[in-house]
């Protein structure tokens, strides 16, 4: 069983920055690909970003393009979510999720999940 943790939410000014950690638990981290999504009121959960398992190759969704960064730890079982110049739209709650397989926007194919971190950017 895998068990995924994040942390590092919070309030933030808009034009700010913060960083959100998800722990992983499991011997088998640095096979996977990781993905954060984030899921606003009434909004369908979207995919954020995705790093691959040696952190080589990085993807994005273009309304983040430019401004997050995906990065992962591998001896720490930890995948980071590096964000600034946020916005207000940006706010949502931020899960992370292990992937079935490989790079993939869709949810369904991420079968692990954290349980969410509150991330809201005041105007």
């Amino acid at each position: 069983q895998v068990q995924l943790v994040e942390s590092g939410g919070g309030l933030v000014q808009a034009g700010g920055s913060l960083r959100l950690s998800c722990a992983a638990s499991g011997r088998t981290f640095s096979s996977y690909f990781m993905g954060w999504f984030r899921q606003a009121p009434g909004k369908e959960r979207e995919f954020v970003a995705a790093i691959s398992g040696n952190g080589g190759r990085t993807y994005y969704a273009d309304s983040v393009k430019g401004r997050f960064t995906i990065s992962r730890d591998n001896a720490k079982n930890t995948v980071y979510l590096q964000m600034s110049s946020l916005k207000p739209e940006d706010t949502a709650v931020y899960y992370c999720a292990r992937s079935r397989l490989y790079y993939s926007i869709s949810p369904n194919e991420y079968d692990y999940w954290g349980q969410g971190t509150q991330v809201t950017v005041s105007s």
